[in-house]
């Protein structure tokens, strides 16, 4: 399985010369499969990037699955600038959790109301099929998804892919059902809690809402988001190979977010757990192999050139 990130922000895309190395785009990540299935998770900012990358490198139709967690702004609104929508002859199908009153398709023709943005959903040239989910699983080409609820103002979905004799898990936007939790004690994880570490156990590759720290918690309480004390405690007790901190705060530049790494580390490190902890940043492409010879599995993070479109992008 390859991971790639195109965006790695939470709540508003944040570009200047601060987030260039994480990078300011909103949540975008492209998954493949070795059979070359495709998946994008999420459709924020950052996929527009991707989109023009696919049409640069494509060699005929896209064929692709688009999971979004929710349709709260800095998840969808890369959706009207995703290039491959508007070519004829591919096909996508588009999955986010069913609406309380509108469909997924209502949800995103939405923001793209003469109102806000010239061009309708009717306008897409492509094939795109539209999917209302709910907690369960099913199968898109070789890859195996399980959905389960988050903790979020929003009906939110997490995402499980298993495919290649590995798991990855997309759980990004998600507050601790705990303030003990949130504050980074898992010592005694319980009820839903202890719910959303199953959802995590055993996953090669976790990437995880963090936007905040514990001691930002307070004052963000109910808004729908984790501390990054909770996600080691809680990636540590499902057992998770390598943790990636995404959804970062907009205004959490460079150097802080390289000290959160640190200390993420160390309190990785004093619980005694093998947990490799990194922060995501747009561009890093991530290979996950399966476990061999009781080892950790390989996953290789590069850094491709920095324009990885073409220059109209």
């Amino acid at each position: 399985m390859r991971a790639r990130f195109w965006g790695t922000r939470g709540s508003i895309a944040k570009a200047g010369p601060a987030t260039v190395r994480y990078g300011g785009n909103t949540s975008c990540v492209e998954v493949r499969s070795k059979a070359g299935t495709l998946v994008v998770l999420d459709c924020g900012t950052g996929a527009h990037g991707l989109g023009h990358a696919l049409e640069a490198a494509r060699t005929g139709p896209l064929r692709g699955h688009i999971l979004i967690t929710h349709t709260h702004w800095d998840h969808i609104q890369g959706f009207p600038f995703f290039a491959p929508l508007f070519t004829e002859g591919d096909q996508w199908d588009v999955y986010a959790p069913r609406g309380l009153r509108e469909s997924v398709r209502e949800a995103l023709a939405g923001q793209m109301q003469y109102t806000y943005f010239p061009v309708s959903v009717e306008q897409f040239a492509a094939t795109i099929r539209y999917h209302d989910l709910v907690e369960g699983a099913f199968t898109i080409g070789d890859v195996r998804v399980t959905t389960q609820y988050l903790n979020h103002p929003a009906l939110t979905l997490g995402y499980r892919l298993e495919v290649d004799g590995v798991v990855l898990v997309y759980a990004t936007d998600h507050e601790p059902h705990s303030r003990a939790l949130a504050e980074g004690d898992g010592s005694e994880i319980a009820g839903e809690d202890r719910r959303h570490v199953g959802f995590l156990a055993g996953a090669d590759l976790v990437i995880h809402d963090a936007q905040y720290v514990a001691a930002e918690y307070p004052e963000k309480s109910g808004w729908g988001h984790s501390t990054v004390e909770s996600v080691v405690a809680a990636a540590g007790a499902a057992g998770v190979r390598r943790l990636a901190l995404c959804h970062h705060e907009p205004l959490r530049y460079e150097v802080a977010i390289d000290r959160l790494v640190g200390a993420a580390r160390g309190q990785a490190a004093a619980a005694g757990t093998p947990l490799d902890v990194f922060a995501a940043a747009e561009g890093f492409t991530i290979d996950v192999t399966p476990i061999t010879g009781g080892h950790s599995p390989v996953a290789r993070l590069s850094w491709p050139p920095r324009r990885a479109c073409p220059p109209s992008c």
